[in-house]
């Protein structure tokens, strides 16, 4: 009896396939997160009243990057708070800007840029010392700037950040 020359071959390309089927990637585990986030950016307001009448969102965050706005001092109104005490405006700034890490799942150990405006640069240098109680880790990068004015009348500091996130 002859067989057919094609059988072989059939049968070598039937188990290619089936063996190309059983290569799968493995599941996810329940208790595992995804690898990277959505690329879509995610807003965030803290006083969506003051930020709107302004023209910013006071955070962004675009996957494991969250961006945040420069915190200044003051009311749920706008109002600038702790006038003419700088120390005391850091520590508002500083409050601001936890809730928006903390909104987003962050902390201050995933914060790796902090760039701060000041009015009163010599000022903000004898109070800087307040920062070791933000940062216990490791200080982020960043850089202080010194500048004649900012936003509101009588404020003395703002303070943004970048942080990152592995997932």
């Amino acid at each position: 009896m002859k067989t057919n020359p094609f059988v072989p071959i059939l049968a070598l390309f039937a188990a290619l396939i089936l063996f190309a089927a059983s290569c799968t990637t493995a599941p996810q585990k329940a208790d595992e997160k995804p690898a990277a986030q959505s690329d879509v950016p995610e807003y965030f307001l803290l006083r969506p009243d003051v930020e709107k009448a302004y023209g910013y969102s006071h955070a962004v965050r675009i996957g494991n990057e969250l961006k945040i706005s420069g915190a200044v001092s003051m009311d749920e109104k706008g109002n600038l708070t702790a006038k003419g005490d700088l120390g005391q405006q850091m520590k508002n700034c500083y409050a601001d800007l936890d809730k928006v890490l903390k909104h987003y799942g962050y902390n201050w150990d995933d914060v790796v840029v902090e760039n701060i405006l000041t009015t009163n640069m010599s000022e903000f240098v004898a109070q800087s010392a307040y920062r070791n109680t933000i940062y216990k880790k490791q200080f982020p990068t960043g850089s202080w700037f010194g500048v004649k004015e900012l936003a509101l009348p009588g404020q003395l500091i703002e303070i943004e950040l970048e942080a990152y996130k592995v997932r």
